[in-house]
């Protein structure tokens, strides 16, 4: 039998409907349809589904973001043209099953006996031979010999001789059946499984999606599916020493609550980490309190261990942060400010005050474990005060490990808290800040990160650490360098220090350069801008100093000048850090290498915070972390529906792979012998003919061997 690719044909006055019909059950429309749902598959794979969509703009830019949120590639699984494909798929297939199984049926219950015996020498396998043995004797062999061999046969007694017709190989038929059910059960689960139910559910009990925000416990009753849903799949946060009962299932066009009919509360959540920092176990003890009964049953979920309870399976997704007690301090970069606490949880916010204006303090996150790639050199001074490239080249350390060449040194750096600041249009500005130094370039230095949009790279300013491993020192320094008494009193110790013993007169020119060249540093002077004419445009750092420099020196003199202005600024900043440590009652610091490289990165830092991008850096002093756990919570009645399509799919595929259906006939005739052609029973004619689904060197082998058995003794 061979398997038909058309579709059904029905008597229908209409053409159109005939065609219809025999287009949506004929093979090749469901190859088709499977063809896209693989399409579709391998786009949801390589695209990654649900996520915020500012993360889609970061990737593949604002147009093709777009593009891909409307056709829906972002949520391929329950978009509605792949539900539509999937139930097509489902109708096609079925179809296509009811159009050829009763041809298989009938054939596996055929033996086809009623061949004609002159058609065998038409095959392809086919031979006959004269055996000098009786019809009876050369039956009983045959016989026998198929029997042994496990081939199945039926026999025709016919006026001039006997048929026998044999088979085997008949799970090859079955195989197509099994094959064509598993894709039926697999798309049947997958629809049971997807938002189709939901969906269905939500339009019969007139639910729609939830935009808003705010409180679970505030959402109205028509954005909340009842405990009794038939199959849903949504994420549960749970806090350390809370309990939840609200799901909340992710749609295209919001969110809708799920109730659960029960509680989880987490006791604990576990995490173990390997050496170098990473993550290798997650785990939550957690117990189940039933409403019903009022059961209360502890359990383990670790990743791929779900725990379940009345239908509803509970995963280990992820882990996030519980609200946790945040302590930060604030440090202003503008001056006449004084350093300042701020208490807080994560995902809460608190209203600060810059002068007149308001701002409130968003924080957003906090990470205790933070395992970043740190191989590369780390002998390299970075002192060259001419090139500040913080994007670059934080970036060789901070970024991941798949851009450099440089073998991977994974290693935990400690804490970090992440925040936002709103000013009063609603504008936020994303940081994220390190609790701890930081040994890159050889410099222990702390990482203050900062962007304007979620779509951009934080941009990190170095702020090195003191002999305390904290950022009082530079604090200080910079407080020290906004103020104009100190500036003045750090440029004419340097004067004094650096002007030579024999030219005493140079101590007023020279005190006048340092004073100049820290007011410049510090933004109180401006500078000539020679791309604007004669405007004065404020500047600050570096930036001022070179500005400057263009702006006043001749071209061929500024390399020189340049190398002796930098050297004033380092001697008069370094005689502003010990006046600075004076004040505050501590030694000064002497000029050895350990002094000499904090300078050196207090330079390059000092020159970046003019352009920190808010008036307050904050770092984080003291935290209390509190862990809450992601799980996923699912009712899938459609999960039976795939393992047991599963099944059939490896069942059928290797039956019509692996399994060849092989029809064998054997005619047997007493021989006609003598000149007057008179019948003599002690001679018998054999023929015989092999049928095989798939030509193949092993088929022609079995019929080799089977002709000569069949053939035995021939003459």
């Amino acid at each position: 039998m061979t398997i038909s690719t058309t579709g059904i044909e029905v008597r229908a006055r209409s053409r159109g409907v005939r065609d219809s019909v025999e287009l949506v059950s004929s093979m090749r429309f469901s190859i088709s349809l499977l063809t896209v749902i693989c399409i579709a598959a391998v786009i949801g794979t390589v695209v990654k589904q649900h996520e915020p969509f500012n993360n889609y703009v970061n990737q593949f830019g604002p147009f093709w973001a777009e593009v891909f949120a409307r056709v829906g590639l972002t949520t391929v699984y329950s978009v509605w043209w792949f539900l539509l494909i999937l139930a097509f798929l489902v109708l096609s297939t079925s179809l296509c099953i009811a159009r050829n199984v009763p041809k298989i049926i009938h054939d596996l219950r055929t033996y086809k006996e009623h061949v004609r015996e002159q058609a065998l020498a038409s095959f392809h396998h086919h031979g006959q031979a004269e055996l000098a043995e009786s019809p009876a004797q050369a039956f009983d062999r045959i016989a026998a010999l198929l029997v042994h061999g496990g081939w199945k046969a039926k026999v025709q007694q016919r006026a001039t001789g006997t048929m026998i017709a044999a088979r085997r190989g008949t799970a090859n038929k079955l195989g197509y059946i099994a094959a064509h059910s598993a894709i039926v059960l697999v798309c049947l689960g997958g629809l049971l499984d997807g938002d189709l139910i939901v969906r269905l559910q939500m339009a019969l009990q007139g639910k729609s999606s939830y935009t808003g925000g705010g409180m679970m416990r505030d959402v109205p009753a028509a954005y909340r599916l009842g405990p009794n849903t038939p199959t849903f799949r949504a994420n549960l946060l749970v806090p350390e020493g809370a309990r939840a009962s609200t799901a909340v299932i992710s749609m295209q066009d919001g969110v809708v609550l799920q109730d659960l009919p029960f509680d989880v509360e987490l006791k604990k959540f576990i995490v173990d980490y390997y050496d170098t920092g990473m993550p290798k176990l997650f785990a939550s003890e957690i117990v189940i309190h039933d409403h019903d009964t009022g059961a209360a049953v502890p359990a383990l979920v670790k990743v791929n261990e779900p725990a379940f309870h009345r239908g509803v399976a509970i995963y280990q997704s992820s882990f996030d942060d519980g609200g946790s007690a945040l302590t930060l301090r604030g440090v202003p970069m503008s001056a006449g400010g004084s350093a300042f606490k701020v208490d807080g949880v994560v995902g809460g916010s608190t209203e600060i005050s810059n002068g007149d204006a308001k701002m409130t303090l968003e924080f957003t996150g906090l990470r205790v474990i933070n395992v970043e790639n740190l191989s590369g050199n780390k002998t390299a001074s970075g002192a060259d005060v001419r090139k500040v490239d913080l994007a670059s080249t934080l970036g060789e350390h901070l970024g991941s490990g798949a851009k450099g060449s440089n073998k991977k040194e994974l290693r935990n750096i400690g804490p970090s808290v992440s925040y936002k600041l709103r000013d009063a249009a609603g504008q936020a500005r994303e940081f994220n800040n390190y609790m701890l130094p930081v040994e890159l370039d050889g410099q222990r230095v702390f990482l203050a990160g900062a962007r304007d949009k979620p779509d951009q790279e934080m941009r990190y300013l170095r702020i090195p650490a003191d002999a305390d491993d904290r950022i009082d020192g530079w604090v200080r320094l910079r407080e020290g360098l906004l103020d104009p008494a100190l500036r003045a009193k750090a440029a004419t110790r340097y004067a004094a220090i650096a002007t030579p013993a024999d030219k005493p007169e140079m101590a007023a020119q020279l005190g006048t350069t340092a004073l100049r060249a820290l007011a410049l540093f510090a933004g109180a002077e401006p500078a000539k801008d020679r791309a604007a004419g004669t405007a004065d445009v404020p500047q600050a750092g570096l930036q001022a100093i070179s500005q400057f420099i263009e702006s006043s020196v001749p071209e061929a003199d500024r390399p020189r000048i340049s190398d002796v202005l930098l050297r004033i600024l380092n001697g008069s900043l370094f005689e502003l850090l010990n006046l600075t440590r004076e004040n505050a009652g501590l030694a000064p610091l002497k000029a050895e290498p350990a002094t000499q490289n904090f300078m050196t990165q207090a330079v390059l830092s000092l020159s970046d915070s003019f352009f920190y991008p808010a008036p307050v850096l904050f770092e984080l002093d003291q935290f209390k972390q509190v862990q809450a756990s992601v799980f996923q919570v699912t009712r899938a009645p459609g999960k039976t529906l795939v393992y047991l399509g599963a099944v059939l799919l490896i069942v059928g595929v290797f039956a019509m792979l692996y399994i060849r259906e092989r029809r064998l006939w054997v005619w047997i005739t007493p021989a006609a012998i003598g000149p007057e052609g008179a019948l003599s029973g002690a001679a018998t004619k054999v023929a015989t003919a092999l049928s095989t689904t798939r030509r193949t060197l092993d088929g022609d082998a079995e019929f080799d061997e089977l002709k000569r058995s069949i053939l035995k003794g021939s003459s």
